[in-house]
């Protein structure tokens, strides 16, 4: 019963609180930019889950305990199996094609949910955690418009939080598979997932695996580290890649949307000191249903925590689920991770226990309904308080408001009982008051 699951984390009251606050900014900045709140279930059939390319992570499937068990000797069918969904996105292209014909593009949605993933537990990973997802999902087409106002909404959302400094790292996909289909390089998907490894397991190791299990040689190979190496903070990078002598009609593409990405986003942070955003050639992002932008922000004194937000440009991922084009672009942000960080290096803003202001004390059993009743008046006017649970004396109720951080504690006049006191924790100090009147004085 005491044992601790690893992966699985639950945090204290005042943790929690502080991740109550920071879900409340975040869906006060997703619905300043229009988005709506939608939740989807938490299981999708396993054939869907697995439908859209490499997924590092183990899903969890669901069975019933008392189930019968299935003809071993059978292959079992995954549009009848569920599993616990391991992200948003492909939740959220079920719910659109579902509900299509009822909704009005393009949508703009933003989702705050649980997710689920069989990995290895290790600093900012977790097997169950949160995630805030915001996607625009067109009819038909979706403009170039998206790709610069996402990673905005993201930047300004961010810059709210009380968090570390923040830098969104900006790349194409159509830069990378044009670059590797000017190679020669016929299997992208197996290109991509390898370079998706590279800040993870080093430039010696992807060249390689490139090398035997992509079979190109050393010259393609140094190739693909070059074009990852490139990092700007402007349009510079595409005289860089063109001076690489690699032509395909995609990569001239890509280049050009992924030019006019970071110079609008440069423009929107010209009067200001610091852009956020820089153009970084090695993201690929695992996932091959992106097609164009893709992100991934990390904090810029802690880059080695990982990808704390991430997403891009998903121009097939609905379309291939049905017969209309449903053009899409997304991010996700690991709030969990966000949290585990902030809580292990006490950086998270300090919260009490409780979100009661007002302890009322009770001095005795006849004194219950009274204090119910004060309690009432307060609440009607927005002030968070609770009735001590059972007579005792002052001092040990005081203690408990002290113990949960309450910063007032009310009592009952001694002389006339239509007055009220009301100490404060902190200074000591206690005064009469006019209940109809009082409020807290917050810090």
């Amino acid at each position: 019963m005491n044992k601790k699951i690893s992966g699985f984390p639950e945090w204290l009251p005042q943790q929690k609180r502080f991740e109550n606050s920071i879900i409340e900014l975040i869906q006060e900045q997703f619905e300043s930019f229009g988005f709506t709140p939608i939740e989807t279930r938490a299981v999708e059939s396993l054939a869907d889950l697995l439908a859209k390319g490499e997924t590092s992570q183990e899903v969890y499937t669901l069975h019933r305990l008392q189930e019968e068990l299935q003809d071993t000797k059978s292959t079992p069918d995954r549009d009848k199996q569920l599993g616990l969904h391991f992200d948003l996105t492909v939740p959220f292209a079920r719910y659109v094609l579902q509900n299509q014909s009822k909704l009005t593009f393009p949508f703009k949605r933003y989702q705050i949910q649980k997710v689920w993933r069989g990995e290895r537990p290790q600093a900012g990973r977790f097997r169950e955690f949160y995630q805030a997802d915001f996607d625009v999902v067109a009819h038909g087409e979706l403009p170039l418009h998206f790709d610069i106002e996402m990673p905005l909404l993201l930047s300004q959302l961010l810059a709210k939080l009380p968090i570390p400094k923040v830098v969104t790292h900006i790349n194409n996909r159509k830069v990378l598979q044009g670059f590797y289909m000017g190679l020669g390089i016929q299997e992208l998907d197996v290109v991509l997932r390898i370079m998706d490894k590279l800040h993870k397991i080093g430039s010696e190791k992807v060249l390689e695996l490139l090398t035997t299990e992509l079979k190109v040689s050393d010259e393609i190979a140094e190739k693909c580290l070059r074009l990852a190496n490139i990092k700007t903070s402007d349009a510079a990078f595409v005289e860089i890649v063109k001076a690489m002598n690699v032509q395909s009609e995609m990569l001239e593409r890509g280049l050009n949307e992924l030019s006019q990405t970071i110079n609008s986003l440069n423009e929107y942070y010209k009067d200001q000191n610091d852009c956020p955003f820089v153009v970084d050639l090695s993201i690929a992002r695992g996932l091959n249903y992106y097609t164009g932008s893709i992100y991934e922000s990390y904090f810029v004194d802690h880059p080695k925590l990982g990808a704390i937000c991430s997403g891009g440009r998903y121009d097939n991922l609905l379309s291939g689920m049905g017969k209309t084009k449903l053009p899409g672009i997304g991010l996700s942000i690991g709030l969990t991770r966000i949290m585990s960080h902030l809580f292990s290096n006490d950086l998270a803003t300090k919260f009490s226990e409780t979100p009661s202001l007002v302890l009322i004390t009770l001095p005795n059993d006849e004194h219950m309904i009274k204090a119910q009743s004060v309690a009432a008046k307060l609440r009607s006017r927005n002030i968070a308080c609770e009735v001590f649970h059972k007579p005792a004396k002052y001092g040990k109720q005081i203690a408990y408001a002290d113990k949960k951080q309450i910063p007032y504690v009310l009592f009952f006049g001694e002389d006339d009982k239509s007055q009220y006191e009301i100490r404060n924790i902190v200074s000591g100090e206690q005064t009469a008051i006019d209940l109809a009147s009082w409020k807290p004085a917050l810090s």
